[in-house]
This record gives C-alpha cells, structure tokens and sequence, in this order.
C-alpha cells in the first residue's frame, strides 16, 4: 500500500475526542495510556458523558495526571479507577490498586479480565502508516491485540522510541484518531537525596563492579548511586532495566554505560517505559541506544539472567525480622505497587554474579494521634495487619539501610534476625531482639559487638 492510501485511511478514521467516546458504554473497561504518556483530550471527553454512563471502570498504569473522570465524579458514582501501580496522583483519585507483578501483565490481559476500549497515546503516524508508543511499551501491544476498539491520541511533542520489539504498530489496527492539544510529557524534577540515601549508595558502591548490568528503581537512592558512579573508575556497565531514567542517561554520556559486557542486546540500553526529565525525552528521540521491549521481556526473570553480573537496586517500604519485604503497603493502606521488584530481585540472583538489592532508610517519620512527629522504626518484627509482602522470605536476597548491607541468602531464621537488627538504628535494636527471642529466633550465641 502506498502512503497515499494510508493518509486517506487516516482521514476517514479521524474524529473528534467526543465521537470517539460514543463507543464506551455501560460496564465497558476503559484503558488509559500509560506513565507520562497521557491521553487529556479523550479523558475529557469521557468526563463529558458522566450523566449518559454507569459502572465504567478506568484502567491505568502508573497514573500521572489529575483525570477529568475523577474531576466531575469525586465520588465514583460513575467512573471508578483502578491502577496497576498507585501515585500520589491515583491514592488522591481513590484509585483500587491492580495486583500483579509487571512481568505478568500481558498473559494476565488473556486470562479473564476483557478490556473494552483503549486511550492510546501516540506519536504522528510514519509514511509507512505505524504509530510510535513513545516513551512505553509495557503492554500496549498486547491491549491492542486483546482489547475491542481502539482510539489513539496523536501528540506531536512526544518522543520518537525506538525498539526492539512492539514499539510502534499500524493503522490498520486502530479504529479511531483524535488529535490532541500536543501537551509535551510530564517532566519530573530530580528527586533530591538525603543522608541516608549517601551512606546508603557508599555500600551498594562497594559491590559494585565493572561490567555489571544495571537496573534502577525510582528515588533518591539509585540517584545518589548514579552520581557516585559518574565519580568513581567503574567502566563499562550495562543496562536492562524496567524504567528507563536520567541517571542512565548521564552514565551514557559519560562513557560509564558501553553495555559491551551484556550478553543479549549487546551494545544497547533495553527498559520498557521511560520516566523524567525533558532532556531525557530529548536524549530516546530516535535514539538507537536505548531500545524498548514489551514488559514481559523486559521483566522476565529468565531473560534478565541472561545477562551476566544483573545488578538491581530497589526500594521497599519494611522488613520484618523473617526477612519478608513490603514494598507496596502500610497495614490496609496501599502505597505503591510490587511493580517489578520482585522480577529484578529473582532475575538478579539467577544471573551468573548477580546481586539483587531491597534499600530503605532504618527509621521514618509519622505524626501521632495528637499530631506529634514520632520517629519509628522500619524493620519491625511482624507486618502490621493488612500489610502485604512484597518479596516473600526466600526470595529476599541482599538488605540495605545506612548502617549497613547483609545478603540474606543461605542463612537460618536467627541468622536472619541477627543480619536485619543489625540494620536497623541503634535505638530500635534492644527491642527488636526482645521480639526475636519471643519470636524463638535468636539464640544466645547471636553476636552482640554490634550494639
């Protein structure tokens, strides 16, 4: 076909975001793009149909915007909303949260839950009549393979992605076209570092070395691992990771990122989704270095281990004295999501020199019934109720907090709470052992030159 015929079928599938919004009906499942890829003329015009609709669910991943839907039904008579992954943006919304772990987000669209129509941000259709995702992948091919009807929203200020897999996919599967107000993505500011995220990279730092392939989670801790990368000798990293940042685009800069050393996509930097500044958008723009794959490749333990020394660092919430990890929720109170912390944790260990890290400060800061600051402790001896385990025991492998950095793999229960008080802060640790003893997990050979 020529490009000709496909700028017609373009036109004829162009429409208005409130015509497009006609398709959704009673009980449908709306899915919203993902990350910074936001969909606002289409969101808008669903908010429109409030007084027309009823039970319409919206599905998102990682929401990132104040939706219209919320905005003129607070309190979700009409539209609820469901996340794969919650933000302060979707807590605020009264988003549910959509259990699962990223890697097994595809399979699980085939698996029971139909999806009816999708909001599908997108770049500016090629001559060749494909449309670029942009700065995503995740699932989005597999929602349009799976879901009813289709409606893209053009944006001309996003980034061109390149891939190597499901990056982009043809008109020919789309059902509808709006074009938007091209708002560019939303750019995050750096998220600034405190003490204990320094101390804490100085330790991951002392593990790390050259040749490893890294994956980063979302703070200030891999941040501040970033910064002290740029600043040491380590060369010749590489990159598979789950969220594409600034902090590897500075190490690619600097020549620390060669990616020489991976075994699979040598030579290239492979995430799924791509977060952060407008210079990081401006730095994926037809970027071959940096390719994007589906989730299911990109999280898959297995493809992880291929390469070798995987280096994951992520950050959690608590640990108890078993060594379990929330990294998602507070009692009954849903945070976050387990996203792909546990695929990367998993896929580390596997890789051949491997090392897989859970990271948190020992203490946080809550205010107390009558409002007072109250400094508690993060490793406790049992979840609070309702609190869900993020990585259960056995897959726990290295622990960190300021005071230090403990593999956890191959030791007993009392070894265990041995290695975790000694992470915790001075203050909190006679307690903690109290509870091990109650706990029967402590013995009285457990070292004590630490206290």
């Amino acid at each position: 076909m020529s490009f000709t015929s496909f700028e017609e079928e373009y036109k004829q599938k162009l429409t208005t975001p409130a015509e497009a919004v006609k398709v959704v009906k009673d009980g449908d499942w709306v899915v919203y793009g993902e990350f910074v890829t936001t969909t606002p003329a289409l969101d808008k015009a669903l908010a429109a149909r409030k007084d027309e609709l009823h039970d319409v669910h919206i599905e998102a991943c990682t929401l990132r915007f104040n939706t219209a839907v919320y905005q003129v039904d607070p309190e979700h008579k009409v539209f609820d909303i469901n996340d794969r992954s919650l933000t302060p943006y979707s807590r605020k919304q009264g988003a549910y949260y959509m259990v699962g772990s990223y890697e097994e987000n595809i399979k699980s669209m085939t698996m029971g839950h139909h999806r009816n129509v999708a909001f599908i941000s997108v770049c500016p259709m090629d001559k060749h009549g494909f449309f670029n995702l942009s700065l995503t992948c995740s699932d989005s091919q597999a929602l349009i393979d799976t879901c009813d009807y289709i409606i893209v929203e053009v944006n001309k200020s996003l980034p061109y992605c390149c891939g190597g897999g499901e990056a982009s996919f043809h008109i020919s599967q789309v059902d509808a076209i709006v074009e938007g107000d091209n708002q560019p993505p939303e750019s995050l500011p750096a998220v600034p570092s405190a003490d204990e995220d320094t101390q804490i990279a100085k330790l991951i730092m002392n593990e790390l070395e050259d040749g490893c392939c890294l994956q980063l989670g979302i703070g200030g801790i891999p941040n501040k691992v970033g910064e002290f990368i740029a600043d040491s000798d380590i060369k010749d990293l590489g990159v598979h990771t789950e969220m594409m940042m600034d902090a590897f685009m500075k190490l690619y800069k600097t020549g620390k990122i060669t990616n020489r050393n991976k075994a699979i996509n040598k030579g290239k930097m492979v995430y799924t989704f791509a977060m952060g500044s407008s210079e990081l958008y401006d730095f994926l723009d037809h970027n071959e270095a940096a390719l994007k794959f589906p989730s299911n490749y990109t999280n898959d333990p297995y493809v992880i281990a291929k390469n070798p020394k995987v280096f994951a660092i992520n950050n959690c919430l608590h640990v108890d004295l078993f060594t379990q990890v929330s990294s998602e929720s507070v009692g009954f109170k849903q945070i976050s999501g387990v996203g792909g912390q546990w695929d990367f944790l998993y896929g580390a260990f596997l890789s051949e020199g491997g090392k897989g890290f859970v990271c948190m400060h020992s203490t946080s800061r809550r205010k107390d019934k009558d409002g007072n600051w109250k400094v508690e402790s993060r490793i406790v001896p049992t979840f609070a109720p309702g609190t869900c385990v993020s990585v259960p025991r056995h897959h726990t492998f290295y622990v960190v907090t300021e005071y230090g950095c403990k593999n956890m793999k191959g030791l007993s229960t009392w070894e265990r709470a041995e290695a975790i008080i000694s992470l915790a802060h001075p203050d909190f640790r006679d307690e903690l052992i109290k509870k091990a003893e109650e706990m029967k997990i402590w013995r009285r050979s457990n070292k004590t030159d630490w206290f």
